[in-house]
């Protein structure tokens, strides 16, 4: 669970309904997270309120603070739930991806492949 999750609306008012959705769609990425890394992750989310013309627009972005990087993602629609929605499954992708590059299993694979390789030769 990642344990600092802060929530700030840009011209808008963020009820307690959003909060809590909110809270627990970021916290579904936290099986996402290597396991030493969970401990300093934050992140941070703005949503904005946009009008132009007769349509409200609302962005999404949150920013999730790990070690040696932080993931940034970013999503405008007409609904601040599904903007939400959108933002949360590029993540997965993203975290996804870190935790493939800075896994411990990853260097125990690669340590693995060598020995084995020296073996066979």
């Amino acid at each position: 669970m990642i344990k600092n999750v802060d929530i700030k609306g840009v011209h808008t008012k963020i009820d307690d309904d959003l909060t809590k959705y909110i809270v627990k769609k970021v916290n579904k990425l936290d099986k996402f997270i290597p396991k030493k890394a969970k401990e300093s992750a934050h992140a941070e989310v703005f949503i904005k309120e946009s009008s132009s013309k007769e349509k409200k627009q609302y962005t999404c972005e949150i920013i999730i603070h790990l070690p040696k990087e932080i993931i940034t993602t970013k999503e405008t629609t007409l609904n601040t739930y599904a903007a939400v929605d959108i933002v949360e499954a590029k993540l997965k992708n993203q975290l996804k991806k870190y935790k493939e590059k800075h896994s411990v299993l990853r260097l125990h694979r690669k340590v693995l492949k060598k020995v084995l390789s020296r073996r066979i030769a």
